[in-house]
């Protein structure tokens, strides 16, 4: 008894129940009320669309290029917060003078100056790398950021009081100091790059998922839109995962509250 309620406590199997009954309240609603699959089509209809874009072979090459697109800005994006994040840190000029235009950039809509980078960088997968890592660099800029300033300032003292020098202090120190937050940054970058990814696509694009989403809205193919997301959502949460994953293995004194799984 104890080893059944223990199953049906975990967190693992009660997503999957939740996931099982949305599928099916959603199933029975469209087939109770008659809803068009223009509106809203069925999970068994939008099931059976992408099996027919995995068979036929005409969803791999779209996600291919958003994979290199979302996989490849999301590295560039992290590269260049975690540089230039730590020498807004470590460097007070630069945080005066630099760190407020960082900020300013982040303001400007992305979907607003997506079409400059097209014109820039053409309609190829390089434009859409440069967007994605424009918005995958502030979440982590912000996190190093905040992360290297929340070092302790005893701890930083001590750290001088023994002959630590600069570099010794940033490896030893600050960086096993900012890790929580710089992965927490690194997780909401990892969702956002899928973002990044689709809006450089809907702007102007030659192949990738966002541009198959729009010509299956524009021939009225619901199901195959709905199918599409799908694929992207399971990107993000593989992303997201590979993440948590990583502040897990190297974030070991963190333990999240996760219940056991049973075997």
């Amino acid at each position: 008894m104890s080893r059944t309620k223990s199953i049906f406590e975990s967190h693992r199997l009660q997503s999957i129940l939740v996931a099982v009954v949305v599928i099916a309240v959603w199933q029975g609603a469209c087939k109770l009320f008659d809803i068009s699959s223009l509106v809203l089509p069925t999970p068994l209809a939008i099931a059976a669309r992408f099996y027919e874009l995995v068979a036929s072979g005409t969803i791999w090459p779209h996600l291919w290029a958003t994979t290199v697109e979302i996989v490849a800005g999301f590295v560039f994006g992290v590269v260049a917060g975690l540089a230039i994040g730590a020498m807004v840190s470590l460097i007070p000029v630069v945080e005066r003078l630099v760190y407020p235009y960082l900020v300013a950039l982040q303001t400007l809509p992305k979907v607003a100056i997506a079409p400059l980078f097209i014109i820039w960088f053409g309609y190829g997968l390089t434009s859409k790398i440069v967007i994605t890592a424009l918005v995958c660099f502030f979440p982590i800029l912000v996190s190093v950021v905040a992360g290297f300033h929340a070092t302790d300032r005893d701890e930083l003292d001590m750290m001088k009081a023994f002959g630590a020098t600069k570099w010794q202090t940033l490896v030893r120190l600050r960086i096993p100091s900012a890790l929580v937050l710089i992965f927490a940054g690194l997780e909401i970058a990892a969702v956002l790059a899928v973002f990044g990814a689709i809006v450089g696509e809907f702007v102007g694009a030659q192949v990738g998922l966002g541009y198959l989403i729009v010509a299956l809205n524009f021939s009225l193919d619901v199901p195959g839109v709905f199918a599409v997301l799908i694929v992207l959502s399971a990107i993000g949460l593989v992303m997201h995962g590979a993440m948590r994953y990583a502040a897990r293995r190297y974030i070991f004194w963190i333990r999240r509250n996760e219940a056991p799984v049973m075997a």
